[in-house]
């Protein structure tokens, strides 16, 4: 071969080892450069905010304070009568009358109802009848038992004369003591001929009408009267808070109640702690409490159902956050902290303001005591810290923020829905700008249309 041929060989394989080469490298390269240009375009659809995303995460924060917190118990609760009693005749006969009004507030020994008394005097007459006769008998006997003694003295008659007569007294004697008991008892019937209140309270509707026979032995009575003024609350706590109470009611005066309305907005009432109940429900794991309200207004009534909250403590001089920082994952409870290493400034708000660009620290917390605002922080997070309440579900570990207030931030969403919403006419290319998703092309213009709404 000759060296001119060797030559052009040795060119033709460089040239195939160079193109191979440059394919190769292309083909690695082409990731990386799509990738970058997709990182440069705010408006990709990639959540903003990462710790790989150039893009500031608009959010709300509030300062960790050093403050009181309140520690109550929640629970359901019913309202419960002091005490509850069905007014019933204690005599059969005709109700003539019913002197109540449906609702009203009635004393104990108040007349509500009068039965026909008649048969009644009837009986009561008789038995005085009766107790007259034997009183005469008695007396009669007690005479001839003196002269008897007087006779038997003189050995003029026989002793056992005079015993027979001292026995006939004795019997003399109880027979008008049970006639008293029948005049006594036939007074008392007639007095029960009068219905009055067993207790204090607020009376129920009637339940019979005038011109009934009634019975003392009926099951409905004529009404049924509660005591409203006090009135009482039995709700039910885990076991597990129960020693909490009971250390507070040995320590300090009554625990206070307060009692709120279905819907646990409104509060109805506020009262003290009454007792405890003596065993817990194994069934439920749960403890009864019952709880004593003054109720001068009548704003409970019983059997009405409520939400209650028991006052056990308050936590002096703690770490207070908001609750809306809070969250929950796999690793625990955290919140993410403003790291203070801001000071660039990033963005503009609506009137031109310029926002601090930071950093967000993604720190585990152990939780106290917490309500529906604020939360008691027992570790991890110190008074003057700033915390993220709002923007939250955007944020990773060293995510940069842009702090805005809760106007601004409702405005951004706003904002990026609205250029999302793909009601504008595209060209058919789709610039990625969120504002071209309509009846543009099919490739960048559904790009645009989820990076407009997730910014």
């Amino acid at each position: 071969m000759s060296t001119q041929q060797h030559k052009g060989i040795s060119i033709k394989t460089l040239l195939v080892w160079l193109v191979t080469a440059l394919a190769i490298a292309a083909v690695i390269a082409l990731p990386i450069w799509i990738k970058n240009k997709n990182a440069g375009n705010p408006q990709n659809g990639s959540r903003g905010g990462g710790p790989g995303s150039g893009q500031a995460t608009p959010v709300g924060v509030a300062t960790a304070r050093v403050g009181n917190m309140d520690v109550t118990l929640n629970a359901l609760g019913t309202v419960t009568a002091r005490f509850t009693a069905t007014v019933k005749p204690r005599v059969d006969g005709l109700l003539l009358r019913v002197l109540f009004a449906e609702g009203q507030a009635v004393k104990a020994g108040n007349v509500l109802a009068e039965i026909d008394p008649e048969p009644f005097k009837i009986q009561l007459e008789q038995a005085e009848g009766q107790l007259a006769r034997d009183q005469a008998l008695l007396m009669n006997a007690r005479l001839d038992l003196e002269r008897y003694r007087g006779l038997l003295a003189k050995d003029s008659i026989a002793k056992q004369q005079v015993d027979t007569q001292e026995a006939l007294v004795r019997q003399y004697e109880g027979t008008v003591k049970t006639d008293r008991a029948a005049v006594d008892n036939a007074r008392l019937q007639l007095e029960y001929t009068r219905v009055t209140a067993p207790i204090s309270g607020r009376i129920g509707l009637r339940l019979i009408d005038p011109g009934n026979m009634v019975h003392a032995s009926d099951a409905t009575g004529l009404a049924v009267i509660t005591q409203t003024r006090p009135i009482d609350i039995v709700f039910s706590i885990p076991e597990q808070d129960l020693a909490d109470v009971i250390t507070a009611t040995r320590s300090g005066p009554q625990l206070e109640v307060t009692a709120y309305d279905r819907d646990n907005k409104a509060q109805l009432a506020t009262g003290k702690l009454l007792t405890i109940d003596n065993q817990i429900d194994v069934s439920t794991g749960t403890v009864k409490l019952k709880a004593e309200f003054a109720n001068d207004d009548q704003s409970l009534f019983p059997n009405q159902f409520v939400n209650t909250r028991l006052h056990v403590k308050t936590l002096q001089d703690v770490v207070l956050a908001p609750t809306a920082a809070v969250q929950r994952g796999t690793r625990g409870t955290y919140c993410y902290i403003v790291n203070p290493d801001g000071g660039s400034q990033a963005g503009s708000g609506e009137r031109g303001k310029a926002q601090p660009e930071a950093t967000v620290d993604l720190r585990l917390i152990k939780l106290g005591p917490a309500d529906d605002n604020m939360a008691v922080i027992l570790e991890g997070i110190h008074a003057g810290e700033q915390v993220v309440i709002d923007g939250t579900d955007r944020l990773r570990q060293d995510a940069k923020i842009v702090l805005i207030d809760a106007e601004e931030r409702a405005r951004i969403q706003n904002a990026g829905t609205k250029e999302g919403g793909g009601k504008e006419k595209g060209t058919g290319k789709g610039d990625g700008s969120g504002k071209r998703g309509g009846k543009g092309g099919k490739g960048d213009s559904a790009a645009a249309t989820d990076g407009g709404s997730r910014s």
